[in-house]
């Protein structure tokens, strides 16, 4: 067994307080003698989303030797406000202690720069790894049976029950309902996400018409009382009177039938899309990532790709799907469809020559319209990953905060569920001004036009809230916000970037096609770097700093791939790492000369 380095693990500290651990708080030392999984995660961001499903497995298999604890780390304000981190440990199924750190100490204690990261503790209260983003589920469990033999050797490992309590469940119809849909017979049908069902209501928007599955995670087809889904999100009609239905967390789009109650599945094959994976072909046979809503336009089915950053279609007389928009790069870049860069879209409505997306990471509206033969991205509201706000007025400094929700409106306008505001806002493209229709609802995340109602889905209050679309806007004092982490200071002239990758223990690097890294390099605004930027097979780079530009944001996305080395192994299991940093930085005298960001492993400078 190779050596590994020895740091010992800095206390968790956190303003929040504890989460799941029936009121106790945990300190390392009543941790010592279990392997420690921390899970550095906030709940806006889909890649963490991801990494809670990965852990599900594990958290399983090594209940009695492996305590996993969520350290609950904000980007946005509204994620730092402690009853939206217990809604969101609710919401997302979280069965293991959380850390509330709205002040990102335990973060920067642990030098912590991306969400997710994952940080191994050893029983003996030593660091001895560091996985940043997803797809380390597979490292993780080697790591952890090899410190189960070392340590069940040495004495230091102690087995039994962990510290998770459960809370007690609070009864209500719906539970952090996700979307709406009207149906063509007046009532409602709600995506009820917790309960991994489809609820249809009445409409009056309250009283239970029918639940469709039953209730458990799983992807089964079916009638009402056996299908199964986990997670589901977007819905919208389809032409022939069925309903699409976006099944998150399978990573699937199903079809419901309203008329018989059955459900069956239209794409997907209920794994991830990596890196690699077709992004095109029949239905069925082509993996998706958390696909969040769903709309017809363009005579396709236009689907939110939050999980990488991207829209694709679905073509239901062909039988196809395909990406449509985006480079799975995270940011805002307009332009030609497949050139544009989105992050993390949830949110989406047709109108007659519009496709508008909720954009929630960078807090944008944009839209998506024939350019030709072919379609191009713009930008309504928004600027980039790290602002965001709640400010009204003209659309260039108009400021939302992680919308989730857009609904077009029968006079040209969009109505926006600007989630983290919790507020419901329009953008009015005639005019180019952003008003704000509707506050005190709490996270919405979609809404539906009733006649001159709007029906808005209140996820966090669990129902339908129907509002008389007003004559006039609520006027909203401005506030701008940036995000929570501290711009890391460098030194003016050259950077040494190293992206820190060691394949797992029994991996190897695969090179068997070529190289198999892949680093990607931007930067926001382009001017900070004079030289280094663009894409490359190296994990390493240097970094020409522009003279002038002071501040801005450093864009890193990282690829790796390692298989089994195993040479009597025709067929070798191979495992993608991949992760997109954005690391806000300011230039000053004695700054950092070296910026490591690990990907996988430990930092060991030489």
């Amino acid at each position: 067994m190779a050596p590994r380095a020895r740091v010992r693990a800095p206390e968790l500290t956190g303003g929040g307080g504890w989460l799941n651990t029936g009121g106790n708080d945990l300190t390392l030392a009543d941790l010592r003698g279990r392997i420690v999984i921390l899970d550095f995660w906030t709940f806006c961001c889909v890649n963490c989303l991801h990494v809670l499903d990965e852990l599900r497995e594990l958290e399983g298999k090594h209940r009695d030797t492996v305590v996993i604890i969520g350290v609950h780390s904000p980007k946005f304000v509204h994620e730092a406000d402690h009853r939206a981190v217990v809604d969101a440990v609710e919401r997302y199924g979280v069965h293991h202690p959380v850390l509330d750190d709205p002040e990102l100490a335990t973060w920067k204690q642990y030098a912590v720069r991306a969400w997710p990261t994952l940080v191994v503790i050893d029983p003996e209260g030593y660091v001895v790894a560091q996985h940043a983003g997803e797809g380390h589920a597979h490292a993780l469990e080697a790591l952890v049976a090899e410190l189960e033999a070392e340590h069940g050797a040495k004495g230091t490992l102690r087995r039994g029950d962990g510290p998770y309590v459960p809370p007690e469940p609070v009864p209500t119809e719906l539970r952090f309902p996700g979307k709406a849909l009207l149906l063509p017979g007046g009532t409602f049908l709600v995506s009820d996400t917790t309960r991994h069902q489809l609820v249809e209501l009445a409409a009056d928007g309250e009283t239970v018409v029918r639940r469709i599955g039953d209730g458990t995670r799983g992807l089964t087809d079916g009638p009402p009382e056996r299908a199964r889904f986990s997670e589901p999100q977007g819905l919208a009609h389809l032409p022939d009177g069925t309903v699409a239905v976006a099944d998150t967390v399978n990573h699937a789009l199903r079809r419901y039938d309203p008329a018989t109650g059955g459900t069956t599945t239209l794409a997907g094959t209920g794994r991830q899309w990596w890196q690699g994976s077709p992004a095109e072909g029949p239905a069925r046979e082509v993996d998706l990532s958390s696909p969040w809503d769903l709309a017809w336009f363009a005579d396709r089915l236009w689907i939110a790709m939050a999980g990488v950053h991207q829209l694709w279609t679905y073509d239901p007389e062909a039988g196809t799907v395909r990406a449509a928009a985006g480079t799975t790069n995270e940011g805002l870049v307009d332009g030609a469809a497949d050139q544009a860069w989105f992050a993390q879209p949830s949110g989406l409505a047709a109108a007659a020559d519009r496709l508008w997306i909720a954009d929630s990471e960078t807090s944008a509206v944009r839209w998506v319209e024939r350019d030709g033969e072919g379609f191009v991205v713009r930008t309504a509201v928004g600027t980039g990953l790290f602002d965001f706000g709640h400010r009204d007025g003209d659309a260039e400094q108009a400021l939302l905060q992680h919308p989730l929700g857009v609904t077009a409106l029968p006079d040209g306008s969009v109505a926006v569920a600007d989630t983290y505001n919790h507020a419901l806002r329009r953008y009015d493209p005639a005019t180019g001004e952003v008003t704000t229709l509707a506050t005190d609802l709490r996270e919405p995340s979609g809404a539906v036009l009733v006649d001159r109602d709007i029906v808005v889905v209140e996820s966090a209050r669990h129902r339908l809230t129907r509002l008389r679309l007003p004559e006039e806007a609520v006027r909203v004092e401005g506030v701008a916000h940036r995000t929570r982490r501290a711009a890391t200071e460098i030194a003016p002239g050259t950077l040494r970037l190293d992206v820190v990758f060691q394949a797992p223990a029994g991996q190897k690097l695969d090179t068997r096609y070529g190289p198999s890294t892949r680093l990607l390099v931007s930067a926001t605004p382009p001017g900070l770097l004079a030289r280094g930027d663009g894409a490359g097979t190296d994990l390493s780079r240097e970094l020409v700093l522009a003279d002038g530009v002071t501040e801005g944001v450093l864009h890193v996305s990282a690829m790796a791939a390692s298989c089994d080395d195993a040479p009597e192994n025709e067929y070798p299991a191979c495992h993608v790492h991949q992760q997109d940093w954005g690391v806000p930085v300011r230039v000053a005298e004695g700054g950092a000369a070296r910026l490591p960001l690990v990907l996988a492993g430990m930092d060991e400078p030489s």
